[in-house]
């Protein structure tokens, strides 16, 4: 027996075991992923195929009435595509999108930063705040902003001409789509602020402290000690946030919708709003579809980054 284990032979019955369980190891989860993939295919492939079928038809009020569609081919997509709304929609999205991704990443770091250094009384203050503000709905959010900008008895526009910043009694904050969107940014914000905050809150707890220490003590700044030591290490968790929220942001629907009462100008649409207003207020069904199936794929592409940043993390742990 000692001369079987020195020379390295591994007997055939073990070999078929060590196989076994490998090949389990590799497919056990696929496995337990099934069921879940199985019933997200059933809730939303039909679906899909319908929304991806009925861009390539010709579908009105005539067409919904008969409940089938002229097949067109490409016709809706060439129209979207040489439409100059269409392109000034997209880029009005991404400009938006963008914004508001950044400015929840930049303020979020930051409370997860100040929170780190605060009392632990303060830091459950805060952060029970931050989950209030989580748990609120977005409808009941809108609502309350509406109230607050309202050109006619909003507090922002008391509260601003008070503090002697410019007469803003009965100031129409979206007479203005620049400032309008200011106030969309500023909502879309503000609910998206704690589940970042708390996230990376989370993550810094977990940095070692060892590390920061020895930044310190070489000499490094704090701001030197976060981009070189603290930055490296979430960077995971940073790009899984940001693929989450360009998902979130992107789609952005109700809350221009009802702070607009269902009536935003041209000037206020989304890829969101634009495809609905297609769709439901024109009655034009396939050019709605072939609008929304360009957004799908865009939060496609940002879905494929977080996919691949999660399994990423998955083979580093």
């Amino acid at each position: 027996m000692a001369s079987v284990a020195e020379s390295g032979y591994i007997p055939a019955s073990r070999r078929r075991r060590f196989s076994r369980r490998r090949v389990g190891q590799a497919v056990a989860p696929y496995v337990l992923l099934t069921p879940a993939a199985a019933v997200i295919g059933l809730v939303l492939a039909y679906p899909l195929y319908l929304l991806v079928k009925m861009s390539f038809q010709k579908y009105g009020l005539f067409e919904l009435i008969r409940h089938q569609g002229k097949w067109i081919g490409t016709a809706n997509y060439a129209s979207i595509f040489h439409d100059a709304e269409f392109w000034h929609v997209v880029l009005r999205t991404l400009l938006f999108t963008a914004v508001c991704v950044s400015l929840t990443m930049i303020l979020g770091t930051a409370i997860a930063l100040l929170l780190l250094q605060v009392s632990r009384w303060v830091r459950i203050a805060l952060t029970t705040g931050l989950v209030l503000v989580w748990a609120v709905p977005v409808i009941v959010a809108v609502d309350i902003w509406r109230w607050m900008v309202d050109y006619q008895f909003g507090v922002a526009n008391w509260i601003l001409t008070e503090l002697h910043l410019g007469n803003f009694a009965r100031h129409d904050w979206f007479a203005n789509p620049w400032t309008g969107f200011g106030v969309f940014t500023l909502l879309i914000v503000w609910g998206a602020i704690p589940f970042v905050a708390i996230t990376v809150y989370a993550a810094l707890a977990q940095v070692p402290h060892e590390l920061l220490e020895a930044a310190a003590i070489d000499g490094a700044k704090p701001w030197a000690i976060f981009r070189e030591v603290t930055l490296p290490l979430l960077k995971p968790i940073f790009v899984i946030l940001i693929s989450l929220s360009i998902i979130w942001d992107f789609q952005v629907f109700q809350q221009i919708w009802v702070m607009l009462d269902g009536r935003p100008s041209s000037d206020y649409y989304t890829m969101a709003i634009y495809a609905f207003h297609q769709s439901f207020q024109i009655s034009e069904y396939g050019l709605g579809a072939a609008i929304a199936v360009v957004m799908v794929l865009f939060m496609f592409a940002a879905t494929l980054l977080y996919l691949r940043q999660m399994l990423r993390t998955g083979e580093v742990n």
